[in-house]
């Protein structure tokens, strides 16, 4: 989850724009090519940024978290999306691919350990990765947790979420025949893979919308839609890894291997009022990991923008390279 991050609020937290020192097409396996770009210093703390969704692809915006003199900046649009190609495809794309595209990544750019960086889907993956790779990672800094369970899922999608948003959600629900609504993942799954381009932007708008217009403390319940290319590969990615329960091999999996990364030092940031990832999974890993600090942030939601939650990750940062 978590996608269209606007920025203006942020502003007065945040690094000045960077430009990267390296950008690069890197060739992951199965046909896929990965975006992958550094910026900062080329001697810095290495860190990785995994974007939300599954997804969202990563933006300008991300570098201006981490201070460009002290780290060394890593960003990539995973399999399928922003400027990695084939664009908005699901072939073979599993979180297990993306978790072995991060270890090329690290290995290809000649990275012993990172801190790893990640809010919402970009949490999920964080805490995949570090469970799997427990030996690459440095630190881990958290936004907007999600975990990946039946009972987010349902949360969001089966109507939880709907009783604070109505309106927003009678528009969700609108374009599916009611017959069809008791699962709302299965019936628009069978609309972002339909075949018919125009079918699947249409609907891959209004799933990107139904989210978007969640993802802030201060939304009024409407959102823009961003481009249609965009919002079908966004929703069909998305959609697809949440039809699969993220690929995990059983429910509650990342709960259950908190053990594996209890050595980690890590920072959560969690808005109080997230309404996409409520913060209840945020404090379940903390109530699991002896080196992990939940930062609960009030007056704030889900956006990795707001100005609560970027001044946090921003300390949470700073006080790594400081230590």
């Amino acid at each position: 989850m978590d996608k269209f991050p606007d920025q203006k609020h942020a502003v007065q937290y945040l690094y000045p724009p960077i430009d990267p020192f390296d950008q690069r097409m890197l060739a992951v396996g199965q046909g896929h090519q990965v975006y992958v770009e550094q910026c900062g210093n080329p001697e810095g703390i290495p860190v990785v940024v995994l974007h939300g969704g599954p997804g969202g692809g990563c933006s300008p915006s991300m570098r201006r978290y981490f201070d460009p003199e002290k780290y060394r900046v890593v960003l990539f649009d995973q399999r399928g999306c922003g400027r990695s190609r084939p664009h908005a495809s699901v072939t073979d794309n599993t979180t297990w691919h993306l978790v072995a595209d991060i270890e090329l990544i690290r290995s290809t750019l000649g990275i012993e350990k990172f801190v790893v960086f990640g809010g919402s889907w970009g949490a999920t993956l964080a805490l995949i990765y570090a469970q799997a790779h427990p030996e690459a990672v440095r630190n881990l800094v958290l936004r907007g947790v999600f975990l990946m369970t039946q009972a987010e899922l349902d949360w969001f999608y089966g109507g939880g979420a709907g009783k604070f948003w109505p309106e927003v959600w009678a528009r969700f629900i609108a374009l599916i025949p009611e017959d069809e609504r008791s699962d709302m993942i299965a019936a628009y799954h069978r609309r972002l893979f339909s075949g018919d381009l125009p079918t699947e932007q249409k609907y891959g708008r209004a799933w990107a919308a139904w989210e978007n217009a969640l993802a802030s403390i201060h939304s009024s319940g409407s959102s823009h839609e961003g481009p249609s290319e965009y919002a079908r590969a966004f929703s069909r990615l998305e959609n697809h890894y949440f039809t699969n329960a993220g690929f995990l091999e059983f429910d509650g999996q990342l709960l259950t291997n908190m053990d594996r990364i209890a050595h980690i030092p890590g920072i959560v940031v969690q808005g109080r009022y997230d309404m996409i990832c409520p913060p209840k999974s945020a404090y379940d890993i903390v109530q699991k990991w002896p080196a992990g600090e939940l930062k609960m942030v009030r007056n704030a939601g889900h956006a990795l923008s707001e100005p609560g939650i970027s001044g946090e990750l921003v300390r949470a940062m700073d006080r790594i390279a400081a230590a």
